[in-house]
C-alpha cells in the first residue's frame, strides 16, 4: 500500500486564469482549523523532519515544486509535487521531510488542528520507537 494518498485537484478556469479549491470534508477529508505556507526555502535547505501524533495535513506546491519523502517506519517513499493541482494527504504518524525547494517554491499546507508542539515527534529515533 502506497504511503502517498494524492488528493484530486480539478483546477476550473478559462483564459482568465485557474482556480483551485479546497473544501472541509469535500477535498480535504477533514476539518481546517490551520493553513500556512512556506516560501523563499532555499534550494539546498531541506524542511519537516519530523511526525504528528494526531495532526493531518495536506500539502500542496501551488508555485513551484519540492520533494517530499514520507515514511512510516518500514517504508519510505518519495514524490515531487510539482504542480498546483497535485495534492497530497499526510495521514498521523508519517514521517515526512522536504528537499529540493525550487526558488519559486511556494508550499501550502492544510492542517486538521491549530499548533501544538506536544504532538511533533522531532527525533526519528523516537519515532521508531513510537510505531
Amino acid at each position: 500500500m502506497s504511503l502517498v494518498k494524492f488528493i484530486d485537484l480539478t483546477l476550473r478556469g478559462d483564459d482568465r486564469g485557474k482556480l483551485a479549491v479546497f473544501e472541509s470534508i469535500n477535498t480535504v477529508p477533514f476539518e481546517i482549523k490551520r493553513v500556512y505556507y512556506l516560501t523563499g526555502t532555499k534550494a539546498d535547505v531541506s524542511r519537516g523532519y519530523h511526525a504528528h501524533k494526531r495532526l493531518e495535513q495536506v500539502a500542496v506546491c501551488v508555485a513551484g515544486k519540492c520533494r517530499m519523502l514520507l515514511d512510516n517506519g518500514s517504508k519510505k517513499e518519495e514524490i515531487w509535487l510539482d504542480s498546483p493541482s497535485k495534492a497530497i494527504r499526510i495521514e498521523p504518524m508519517i514521517w515526512h521531510e522536504m528537499h529540493d525547494f525550487s526558488l519559486d517554491c511556494v508550499l501550502l499546507v492544510l492542517a486538521s488542528d491549530h499548533y501544538d508542539e506536544s504532538d511533533y515527534i522531532r527525533n526519528y529515533s523516537d519515532f521508531i520507537e513510537a510505531i
